[in-house]
């Protein structure tokens, strides 16, 4: 015989293997195929023996059967067949293999049922890359193959085409090719080109580019074109964004250039240009290092045209903004952050992108560089720091803020500890020491104000029986180059007098102290009903009285402050250090008793017998506080007011807060108390001078299956976080570009917030208001959302907005409305939801901005 065919008929899924050394190995049919081959092998001629490419072990399996050609080195798979090498995996109806080539064809064959139907089609799975189609020939040795009708998938595209080629690993040419990002099999959109080239992870390039809707064809073709499929940053144009403007005109917006210089660095250069006249030009460049450093830097300029020169109302505007960010760990116990932005007038009120912006009026800069020293506790701190308003031009900056801590410290302590504590180990002592430099400006005028501040605290922490005593002694010295001299000058004119304050440079030292000690205890009450799924309630008391001695600075053996007589003879006494950073002393002997009580109410749930899941649960009810203080030095007014505060959580959905202030004295016209007891007038023991009120929920679908279900979430993967209900803002932005989430049915969130001020009985003054977000969806593909505050006072709302989005599948349409207020407006917009073809989108937008 020439040669000798073995063939197998498989019933059953089984495996086959072959090797370079033409052993076949099988744990199904091993000897089966040991017999049939032995004298075939013995015929054999070794010294002829050919040394083939393939270099590992080749796994097949089929359903139906698999013939072997052991002479011609041919394998035949039919049935659902599959081939496995390397990183290469085919499954096919129909396989055929040559291993002297290294050669594959696979077809797929039609459906018994449906006549046009074809089954089995191959599909190629290589290095994370699938492809499918009709008939494919492939060479598993060079990787090299065409494969006819075919599809593929790589990181949420999808590309097909009547023939695709591989000459290489990463590159393809495809015949007739269609790329998309919808996963449809008739896809709701696509870019077709009679030739393209795709390079694996990195870009598909097509010329002639037909973008279709449909399958109807936008009229324009491209000439050519440039799709990103790599993951991660990339070099490349940044493709600009049409639209209109009400204010400015048509716009030709976010055009420009993205530089991936490195690993480390990247640089985005963008410009804005509108039909009336106005531009805009951007840059961002980033920085980071892990676990070193990471920052950014971006420049904004811009010119701002309204209307036309011959308008009434016609104005020009340049204004310009900086930020840098900054975040660098030079070692475990040191690190420096920064946040610095500068602008020229209300570049803010124009480029605006959340609403929560639009509610400030001021822009803020800081940076600190903070150093702690481990083995001591010792810690540095060195900041600086900007406020603007932008409203007056106002600018207070304070530069340098030094300040270096020294933490609790017991110098009378044993290194080895034996026994009991004495007495003089308890003894503590810390430090803390500050120097700052304020530069204010306002209305042209630079005002410097600096100084140096001591804080040195002695105190210690006995215990007698169940009651804690904490003896103290602070003293506080302050520096100041400069202080205040004031007097009295009679206007010419009025002949009224007037204080002339003016500055005096001398070094000057203001050291105060005090004293003063405590007693503090906790006790607890427990009560056990055992019903309706309650365990126990615990009740927690933690009473404290404190007493405090301060001397009288305002003494003039002190120095501290100073006095003027005015034309009528009387004497006024002024602080000589009250315009100073630190303030100067305070006047006024102070020896004040002050009492505390805190209240913490908690509940303790049941176990379920039943349900051998259940764990007992710990419910804080209710925080109540209060504290009042009598200052025995005082010679009228010795009661300070009574301050309650409350607090309390009821499950993971609402929050509420609150808190009242009191007297016990009468008040004059100007609010003032006056010395008479309220009780004494029969009026009662206390008047409420102040109340604040606030309760806050947040609810959604998501949180109440949940909570039904009693599951718990797994927790993510360190470095990560999701955002919750609770961390949404009520406003997420002017024209908020986050996708909705569709999968949440409905969420709510509601804050409501009551301040009330009666500190004068006969004039009451209140703040109420209600802000929320409600997040509902009309179908599963229609999302319906409202956020927005109502003052109750001013009977008005404050900044609402309407959002309503369609999930297109592959698309995304978002319409947004803010009915009233200083920016109402609405911008629709149709865009892609791929974030490589992000910029490929149908905006329309009108925005009045009513802002001066």
């Amino acid at each position: 015989m020439k040669y000798l065919s073995v063939i197998v008929f498989l019933f059953i899924s089984s495996s086959i293997c072959y090797s370079q050394s033409d052993s076949i190995y099988s744990n199904s049919i091993l000897d089966t195929l040991s017999t049939a081959l032995s004298d075939s092998l013995s015929l054999t001629d070794q010294s002829s023996k050919k040394a083939y490419d393939v270099d590992t072990v080749i796994y097949s399996k089929a359903n139906d059967s698999l013939i072997f050609f052991v002479k011609d080195k041919k394998m035949k798979l039919f049935g659902e067949g599959e081939l496995n090498y390397k990183d290469t995996d085919l499954k096919a109806a129909n396989i055929f293999l040559d291993f002297q080539t290294n050669n594959i064809e696979a077809t797929g064959v039609k459906s018994d049922s449906i006549k046009s139907e074809i089954t089995g089609s191959p599909v190629l799975k290589d290095k994370g890359e699938t492809y499918e189609g009709f008939r494919m020939k492939y060479n598993f040795k060079t990787k090299r193959g065409l494969i006819s009708s075919a599809q593929t998938e790589s990181e949420g595209t999808h590309y097909t085409g009547s023939k695709i080629k591989k000459v290489d690993d990463n590159t393809y040419f495809v015949q007739d090719g269609i790329y998309t990002t919808c996963s449809e099999k008739e896809p709701h959109y696509c870019f077709y080109s009679h030739e393209m080239k795709v390079v694996n992870k990195e870009q598909i390039s097509a010329k002639w580019i037909w973008l279709l809707f449909a399958d109807v064809p936008f009229p324009i073709p491209l000439p050519f074109a440039v799709f990103p499929i790599e993951s991660g940053r990339r070099s490349g144009i940044i493709p600009p964004a049409f639209g209109d403007d009400g204010t400015y005109g048509r716009y030709f917006s976010r055009f420009g250039y993205f530089w991936a210089m490195s690993d480390y660095m990247d640089l985005a250069l963008q410009g804005d240009y509108y039909t009336r006249g106005s531009y805009r030009f951007d840059s961002r460049f980033r920085y980071a290092k892990r676990y070193d450093y990471s920052g950014s830097l971006e420049a904004q300029y811009e010119f701002l045209r309204k209307n036309e020169i011959t308008d009434a109302d016609f104005s020009e505007q340049t204004n310009w903004r900086l930020i840098w960010n900054h975040n660098q760990n030079f070692d475990p116990s040191s690190r420096f952050d920064a946040r610095l932005e500068f602008m020229s007038g209300n570049t803010l009120q124009r480029n605006l992108v959340d609403f929560n912006d639009v509610l400030r009026n001021e822009i803020r800069s800081n940076a600190t560089f903070f150093k702690n020293w481990d083995e001591s506790g010792n810690s540095l701190s060195l900041s600086y720091s900007r406020r603007q308003v932008l409203e007056t031009g106002e600018i207070n900056e304070i530069l340098p803020n030094l300040s270096f801590t020294v933490p609790q410290k017991y110098p009378f302590k044993r290194k080895i500890s034996s026994g009991d504590q004495k007495w003089y180990e308890l003894i503590g002592y810390n430090y803390s020491g500050q120097f700052q430099n304020n530069r204010d400006k306002q209305e042209g005028q630079l005002k410097i104000r600096g100084g140096i501040q001591h804080n040195i605290n002695l105190s210690a922490s006995p215990k007698i029986g169940y009651i804690s005593v904490t003896p103290n002694f602070r003293y506080q010295e302050k520096w100041y180059n400069k202080r205040i001299e004031q007097s009295i000058v009679k206007s010419a004119f009025s002949g009224e007098d007037s204080v002339v304050t003016k500055d005096v440079k001398e070094i000057n030292f203001i050291r105060t102290f005090s004293a003063g000690i405590g007693a503090s205890t906790r006790f607890y009450g427990i009560f056990q009903p055992n019903m309706l799924g309650v365990s126990s309630i615990r009740h927690t008391v933690n009473p404290s009285i404190s007493y405090n001695y301060q001397p009288d600075f305002s003494d003039p053996k002190w120095g501290y402050f100073g006095a003027y007589y005015d034309s009528s003879g009387k004497k006024i006494i002024y602080n000589k250090f009250q315009e100073e950073i630190f303030g100067g002393a305070t006047s006024g002997e102070q020896q004040s008793l002050s009492f505390s009580v805190s209240n913490i109410f908690e509940m303790k749930t049941s176990v379920d017998p039943t349900d051998t899941t259940s764990k007992e649960k710990k419910i804080q009810l209710l925080n109540l506080d209060a504290g009042i203080s009598y200052n025995l030095a005082a010679d009228s007014i010795k009661f300070s007011k009574l301050s309650v505060g409350y607090r309390t959580q009821i499950g993971d959905w609402l929050n509420l807060f609150g808190n009242s202030i009191y007297t016990l004295y009468e008040t004059d016209e100007n609010g003032r108390e006056i010395n008479q007891f309220l009780i004494n007038n029969k009026k009662g023991l206390l008047r409420l001078t102040n109340f604040q009120f606030s309760v806050s929920t947040t609810l959604s679908g998501e949180k109440l299956q949940s909570d039904s279900n009693d599951e718990t979430k797994a927790p993510l993967p360190e470095g990560e976080f999701e955002l919750g209900s609770a961390d949404r803002k009520v406003y997420q932005g002017l024209y908020n570009d986050r996708d909705p989430d569709f999968s949440i049915p409905w969420d709510l969130s509601l804050s409501y917030n009551y301040m009330l001020d009666k500190s004068i009985p006969s004039k009451s003054t209140s703040i109420s208001n209600m802000s929320g977000s409600l997040n509902f969806n009309l179908t599963p593909n229609w999302k319906f959302s409202v956020t927005g505050s109502y003052d109750f006072d001013r009977k008005e709302f404050s900044a609402p907005q309407i959002k309503v989005s369609r999930d297109l599948h592959c698309w995304l349409m978002n319409f947004t409305w803010n009915p009233i207020g200083t920016f109402r407006g609405y911008r629709f917009e149709i865009r892609v939801k791929a974030p490589q073809l992000q910029d490929l989108k149908v905006t329309k937008q009108d925005q009045f901005y009513e802002g001066r």
